[in-house]
C-alpha cells in the first residue's frame, strides 16, 4: 500500500497535515514504537522508516515523507515477501492514519 501507487487497489490516500513537522514526526514515532514488534530503522526531518514483523517472523517495511511543500504525508506499508498479505498493510496503514488524526486534532 501507498500514498504514491497509481494501482488504485495499492493505493492509500496521503494525510493532510496542519502541525508542524517536528511534531507530526514525534507523534508517528511514538505510535510506531507502541506497536508490537515494530522496529524504527531510520529517522530524519521529514521521513521515518520502520520494520514490522509479522507473528511468522515476515518484515513489512513502513515508511512516511512528509511533503511540507504541500502539507501531505505520504506513507507506504508493504511485506518483503510475496504478493497477498490479507489486508494487513492497508490496517497497519488506516490504523496509523486514525491514530495520528486523534492525537494531532
Amino acid at each position: 500500500m501507498s500514498s504514491t501507487a497509481s494501482d488504485p487497489a495499492r493505493r492509500v490516500d496521503p494525510l493532510p497535515v496542519s502541525v508542524p513537522a517536528a511534531r507530526l514526526m514525534a507523534e508517528l514515532e511514538n505510535i510506531l514504537r507502541s506497536l508490537p514488534r515494530t522496529t524504527i530503522v531510520e529517522r530524519r526531518p521529514d521521513y521515518l522508516r520502520a520494520e514490522a514483523r509479522t507473528l511468522l517472523g515476515f518484515v513489512d517495511d513502513v515508511e512516511f515523507f512528509l511533503d511540507a511543500s504541500k502539507n501531505l504525508l505520504h506513507m507506504r506499508s508493504a511485506s518483503r515477501v510475496g504478493y497477498w498479505d490479507l489486508g494487513v498493510n492497508r490496517k497497519r496503514l488506516e490504523m496509523i492514519r486514525s491514530e495520528l488524526r486523534r492525537r494531532l486534532g
